[in-house]
């Protein structure tokens, strides 16, 4: 039996849940995403009205299925090599860093909202070719489980790559056959090189995250509110490493946002030294 349709005031309160946890705030053009996603689950247990699935989200007696919510409810696709000037300011910070980086710390990125892992496996493609053996890493944290779940595998459609450079679809990923034709798999080695943790970047960060060199905060702040967007730019550029570069996405602007940061093209930013 299909649940009903989903009221305004229902949807109200799943605006409020997610704000709550994720400080996303979720226009009124998003309540069909809300039904579509969420009807699944109202169907898994039985439920004939989104109140009633509401209230067993919040009820506490089923953390799990809170998390599966939150992760229906902020996954967003994305692609490899997306604004590819981005990833040329990579390799150019990489390089520079490169000489220093056999007796220093390694050169680190964090792909702070890495959705399904398109971004930091195109940063590991990038310092794979520029550093090679020399020290880097990259940390990508998403607050959605499940799409960190996807990542870790490394396995797409073909059709995320087309920005790829072809050279880089033949060193690092493996060409799907067979039932597999149409998709590829990064290989093992970069994944490896990858480190997927789930972060809420909503709430304190967790002490072990580390200081970066580059921080990819892309196509998240259109999320937030004015108030949500400067806490979690401030929490986030606390761990760029002075001349470090921030990174957001090209709709994006820390105009009234942040003003420590000096504007390097746009959408780029710089830490002062």
């Amino acid at each position: 039996m299909q649940p009903h349709a989903i009221s305004d005031s229902e949807f109200g309160s799943f605006q409020r849940f997610i704000f709550d946890i994720a400080g996303i705030t979720m226009s009124d053009s998003k309540k069909a995403l809300v039904s579509g996603r969420l009807a699944k689950r109202l169907q898994h247990h039985g439920l004939q009205t989104y109140d009633a699935y509401f209230r067993l989200l919040t009820s506490g007696a089923h953390p799990d299925e809170a998390q599966l919510a939150v992760d229906l409810l902020t996954t967003n696709e994305t692609y490899f090599f997306r604004e590819g000037r981005h990833f040329d300011l990579l390799r150019q910070a990489a390089e520079s860093a490169r000489p220093g980086l056999r007796t220093g710390a390694p050169f680190r990125v964090w792909s702070a909202a890495c959705s399904s892992g398109e971004e930091p496996y195109s940063i590991a493609m990038v310092l794979a070719d520029v550093l090679g053996d020399a020290p880097w890493d990259v940390v990508a944290s998403d607050i959605s489980t499940r799409v960190l779940q996807r990542a870790r595998t490394g396995h797409y459609p073909m059709e995320r790559a087309q920005h790829m450079p072809p050279d880089y679809l033949r060193r690092f990923c493996l060409k799907g056959i067979r039932e597999q034709q149409g998709t590829l798999l990064v290989e093992r080695p970069l994944r490896r090189r990858v480190q997927f943790r789930q972060v809420n970047l909503n709430t304190d960060l967790p002490g072990d995250l580390g200081s970066y060199d580059m921080i990819f905060l892309r196509n998240v702040m259109i999320y937030f509110n004015g108030d949500t967007k400067r806490q979690v730019v401030a929490r986030v550029i606390s761990r760029l490493r002075p001349g470090g570069h921030f990174v957001i996405g090209h709709s994006e602007s820390l105009h009234e946002i942040n003003d420590t940061l000096h504007a390097v093209m746009p959408s780029v930013y710089r830490k002062p030294a």
